[in-house]
C-alpha cells in the first residue's frame, strides 16, 4: 500500500472529523487486553514480552489481536540480543575459513536485521519519539461512570 497510513475512525471521530469524509462504521474494533505470551519464545523473548506489553498496555494501544506481531518483536529482540553478545565475543570481523583475509562476522548482519525489525514495530507502536506523534489513544467508553462494575467491567 503506498501513501500515508489510514487512521483509524476512532481517532477521526475523536478529533470531530475534520476531513468530513464518511467514516468507516464497519472498522474492526479489537477489545484492548494483554495478549498470552506464546510457548515457543525463548528465555530472552519472554522477559521482553512481559516488559513490553506492561507499557504498552498502559499506553493504551494494545488489543488481544496484537499478539503475533509482538511474539516476532520480542524473537527479533531476542536474536539481536544474542547477536550483540556473540558480537562483543568475537567482534565485528572474523577472518575466512582459509584464514586469508578477513570478513564481516555473520552476527553483524543477524544484529542489523533484527535490529530493523525491531524498530518495524516500534514505529508501528509508537515506541520511538518520532512515531509517538503519529499514535493516538481512544479512551474506553463507560456507559455509566456512576455504576460500580463499569470499573470492572468496562464498556
Amino acid at each position: 500500500m503506498r501513501g500515508r497510513k489510514p487512521i483509524p475512525t476512532a481517532i477521526k471521530r475523536a478529533r470531530g472529523n475534520p476531513g468530513k469524509r464518511p467514516l468507516n462504521d464497519h472498522e474492526p474494533q479489537p477489545a484492548r487486553a494483554i495478549p498470552s505470551c506464546p510457548e515457543f519464545l525463548d528465555e530472552a523473548a519472554r522477559e521482553e514480552w512481559h516488559r513490553v506489553t506492561v507499557l504498552l498496555d498502559r499506553s493504551g494501544i494494545l488489543s488481544e489481536i496484537d499478539g503475533t506481531l509482538l511474539a516476532g518483536y520480542c524473537q527479533a529482540y531476542s536474536r539481536w540480543q544474542y547477536a550483540e553478545r556473540q558480537l562483543q565475543k568475537y567482534g565485528p570481523v572474523v577472518l575466512s575459513p582459509d584464514k586469508k583475509f578477513p570478513l564481516p562476522s555473520p552476527y553483524l548482519a543477524i544484529a542489523n536485521k533484527a535490529l530493523e525489525q525491531m524498530h518495524k514495530f516500534c514505529v508501528e507502536y509508537g515506541m520511538t519519539p518520532s512515531s509517538r506523534s503519529r499514535v493516538t489513544t481512544v479512551p474506553r467508553r463507560v456507559s455509566n461512570p456512576e455504576d460500580p462494575k463499569n470499573r470492572f467491567f468496562p464498556t
